[in-house]
């Protein structure tokens, strides 16, 4: 049996943040209440809300493993076929810029 994701909106995303920060109960409780499969969705609105302090802590963006980090990159679906050698070496320098700007520590 396959399982179906859920689809919060930001409010109520927002309420469940809240009530857990009053401290009058309990994650568990809370997810249980508001029905939530997991209560670990729940720490992870905490933290995300935590981090940014507002309701901005919920909108969507590109998920880390996607490799996009909220950056469109600049060179896909581009051909790899090149008519001279500047414009092959114009080409790597922007991959070298987009990955800079994806793995800074590197």
């Amino acid at each position: 049996m396959s399982r179906k994701n859920n689809i919060y909106s930001n409010e109520l995303k927002l309420e469940i943040v809240q009530a857990y920060l009053t401290g009058n109960e309990s994650m568990q409780k809370i997810a249980d209440r508001y029905e939530i499969r997991n209560v670990s969705q729940v720490k992870a609105w905490v933290k995300k809300y935590k981090e940014v302090g507002s309701i901005e802590a919920f909108n969507r963006i590109a998920s880390t493993g996607s490799g996009a980090k909220g950056e469109k990159n600049p060179l896909k679906g581009k051909r790899v076929h090149f008519k001279n050698v500047e414009e092959e070496r114009d080409y790597y320098k922007a991959q070298v810029e987009y990955l800079k700007k994806q793995y800074p520590n590197l």
